[in-house]
């Protein structure tokens, strides 16, 4: 627990600049929804991508190596007057999936309260809300953000978000749908954490409503420090057309739901050439042990998730051109260490699983050549409490923003 709580003093003291107060000096900081609704012009058409190549390292085996147009995204805004605006992302994932990933309506109330609707990234984090590639180290989002907070992670839903200026704080509070549970399998297991249960807003349903909220200190120059918050219990078809007579049936749908509790700590700072960021994410689940004895009579792949997931990361980096006049560009070092672990906690009906406990350790460089646009490549080193040696990856790629 000590080390815990170190990592998260780490991360407190380490943040990159002021979180949405709206750039950095350089431009490479915004992210690509907040551009939109900072925009004066009527229609506003933006964009972002990124292609990857990914290649398995081993002495003993030889492994071909990946190449994906990971993701192309098409931004398209409007503002309709100074009050009222619209945000929309289309996005398309290995040239033949297409996603919406965020459309909603925004209308500003007063200076500090603007009323938001329609499907939103939860804020939890940064790489859920920063997730552009030219906003991050490491040519792969962190793991962390795929197995504890999977990004990218949007729900639909109503709230309301603003900046409070005296005392420097941006909050968001959203009432939303949750995870899908159940929809006829059960989506949850130790391996893959909650990932699976993401809805997308792709014909969502609602048995429950949950509660998303985030606030974030950007007073100190070059800091920035956030505390989010989900809360709430995933979604279960379970209950539609549910006899609320019938008993036996009420207590086979309460197996097909779990309880969430999450808590997430993130900081960046960034001043001078020097880049450093962290994040903490640790969460609840309820109601365990009946959803996997549920699922142990339909799946033996879905009865081992555990009640309580943890995950962390901190990073460091430095642009090695910043004392160089002649060039914008930007040249960064970087490297990330990452520990998660979806049985942090496992009710005692199930076995704690070693292999769900790994480490990762990631160190490259970011060339960001121009603003919105970025050379990367790096070394991903991977290993289970489970297992002997690491396995590496070799990653290179290029993304743009704009």
């Amino acid at each position: 627990m000590k080390k815990f709580l170190l990592v998260g003093l780490l991360a407190i003291g380490l943040w990159q600049t002021k979180a949405q107060q709206v750039t950095d000096t350089n431009g490479f900081n915004q992210n690509s929804a907040q551009r939109l609704l900072d925009s004066n012009k009527g229609l506003t058409i933006g964009g972002y991508g990124e292609v990857h190549y990914n290649q398995p390292i081993s002495s003993d085996v030889q492994h071909n190596g990946k190449l994906d147009v990971h993701r192309v995204v098409i931004l398209i805004g409007y503002n309709f007057n100074e009050r009222t605006q619209f945000v929309s992302e289309v996005e398309y994932e290995h040239v033949s999936e297409v996603y919406i990933e965020q459309a909603f309506l925004q209308y500003k109330l007063n200076n500090s309260i603007n009323f938001r609707g329609g499907l939103m990234l939860i804020p939890m984090g940064i790489i859920n809300e920063y997730h552009e590639p030219t906003t991050f180290n490491g040519v792969e989002r962190p793991l962390v953000d795929n197995y504890i907070a999977p990004t990218t992670w949007r729900e639909v839903g109503v709230g309301i978000t603003g900046n409070i200026l005296p005392v420097s704080v941006r909050y968001q509070a959203y009432i939303v749908n949750g995870f899908n549970g159940y929809d006829g399998s059960l989506k949850f297991n130790g391996s893959n954490g909650l990932r699976k249960g993401r809805q997308k807003g792709a014909e969502s349903y609602i048995s429950s409503p949950n509660l998303s909220a985030k606030v974030e200190y950007f007073g100190t120059r070059g800091l920035n420090i956030g505390l989010s918050g989900y809360f709430g219990r995933s979604q279960s078809k379970a209950f539609d057309g549910l006899d609320k007579n019938d008993n036996t049936a009420g207590l086979s749908a309460d197996s097909t739901y779990i309880g969430l509790a999450m808590l997430g700590l993130d900081a960046r700072y960034n001043l001078g050439g020097i880049e450093l960021r962290g994040q903490y994410y640790y969460s609840e689940l309820s109601n365990t042990d009946k959803y996997n004895a549920f699922g142990s009579t339909n799946s033996s792949d879905y009865n081992d998730l555990g009640s309580a997931m943890m995950g962390y990361y901190v990073e460091a980096g430095y642009n090695i051109l910043k004392n160089n006049e002649n060039t914008s560009s930007q040249l960064i070092p970087f490297v990330r260490y990452e520990q998660f672990d979806t049985h942090r906690k496992v009710h005692e009906s199930i076995t704690r699983n070693d292999a769900y406990n790994k480490t990762a350790i990631t160190t490259g460089f970011s060339w960001r050549i121009t603003q919105g646009a970025v050379v990367k490549a790096d070394m991903q080193f991977i290993k289970s409490k489970a297992d002997s040696e690491f396995s590496k990856v070799f990653n290179a790629g290029v993304g743009v923003m704009f």
